[in-house]
């Protein structure tokens, strides 16, 4: 018999580990389950609380690292047969670790250097240079798990692709300048479709609000309160029946929700259709009694109602002492200088991406 030798063997391990490996490595964002012995899956089945706690993207230097890691959480749920829900912290403080000792919460999703700070937290490799998994210390299976799916989906090509998806330059301006022509504004082009089109709007607008208000993190969130990729206020949410404005499509969903119900109080005017977008923009910023307000007193000044330009020009009117007094404001002064920059902005960002992607 013909005998084998150690270099052989070690080549026909090679083969057979690349085989593998090309087997098992594609689909597995489609909803192809990792191999993985059912008997040990202790995700199976369960709801995961999660709390991604890594900073505000909109400021960060990293990229859109918290929306990488939403996505990559989705599909770890789906590889894994559990339901995720996430929540996204735009501070990275270290209150949620004690919920994540006394199981209030299921996992975490932080910084690499909080590491060393809590032996009797368990930390997974790292999903990317900022970030890793982390778990209780008594559910040591749970990382291991974490841990083989990671190995697993990094092989893959779709690991690189879903990176590229997230870590890359999305301001329209400076792209726009450089002449960048690409079909790819942001991440959430599909959804941001979706909703402009319930909308009525060129998909191009909308997603200039959407990076006016937020550069496209979900993390963000303001000194007031608004959450997410539109900045939109828990109590807008619950007016449209929405919760979860970590998930991009809930917050989409809610945020042009309330664009629908503006543009349509506002549209009953007769303005032309650029006109209305304008005001549109400015009551999503302003709120709707305050752009009421400004055209009731430009209609008791004679002036065109139905023209952004005309309207925003009697906005310094409206930081005067004596407009207190007049009957056509209800509501007192109101400053404007955000919403004049925030219309002005939102139609300059369309006008880059229109730029970028022409074709729509």
């Amino acid at each position: 018999m013909r005998r084998i030798t150690a270099e052989t063997a070690s080549a026909i391990r090679y083969l057979v580990i690349t085989i593998m490996m090309v087997f098992t490595a594609p689909g597995l964002f489609e909803g192809r389950k990792v191999p993985t012995d059912t008997r040990t899956n202790t995700f199976e089945a369960r709801e995961i609380l999660c709390v991604i706690s890594l900073g505000d993207d909109m400021r960060g230097a990293h990229g859109l690292e918290s929306g990488f890691c939403y996505e990559l959480l989705e599909r770890f749920a789906l590889d894994n047969s559990c339901t995720i829900t996430t929540i996204v912290e735009s501070d990275c403080g270290e209150m949620w670790i004690d919920s994540l000792r006394n199981g209030t919460i299921d996992m975490m999703v932080v910084h690499p250097e909080i590491h060393d700070c809590h032996d009797d937290i368990n930390f997974s490799h790292r999903l990317t240079s900022c970030s890793s998994c982390a778990t209780a210390g008594k559910n040591i299976n749970e990382i291991r798990q974490i841990n083989n799916w990671l190995s697993h989906i990094m092989a893959s090509g779709d690991y690189s692709k879903l990176r590229t998806k997230y870590f890359r330059s999305f301001d329209p301006i400076k792209r726009a300048e450089s002449g960048e022509i690409s079909g790819i504004i942001s991440p959430y082009d599909d959804l941001i479709k979706k909703h402009a089109s319930e909308l009525g709007w060129d998909w191009r607008m909308l997603a200039a609000v959407v990076y006016q208000e937020s550069k496209f993190s979900i993390s963000s969130r303001s000194h007031r309160g608004a959450q997410g990729l539109m900045q939109v206020m828990p109590q807008t949410a619950k007016y449209y029946d929405i919760s979860n404005l970590t998930d991009p499509d809930r917050n989409l969903s809610a945020g042009t929700n309330h664009l629908k119900r503006l543009q349509k109080m506002l549209g009953k005017y007769g303005m032309e259709q650029e006109e209305l977008i304008k005001f549109t923009l400015a009551a999503y910023n302003a709120g709707e009694g305050r752009i009421i307000d400004l055209r009731n007193l430009a209609a008791a000044m004679q002036i065109d109602t139905c023209r952004w330009e005309a309207v925003a020009g009697i906005i310094p009117l409206m930081r005067e002492d004596s407009i207190l007094e007049e009957a056509s404001v209800r509501l007192g002064k109101f400053n404007g200088e955000e919403t004049i920059e925030y219309v002005g902005n939102v139609m300059s960002l369309y006008e880059a991406i229109c730029s970028i992607c022409p074709q729509g």
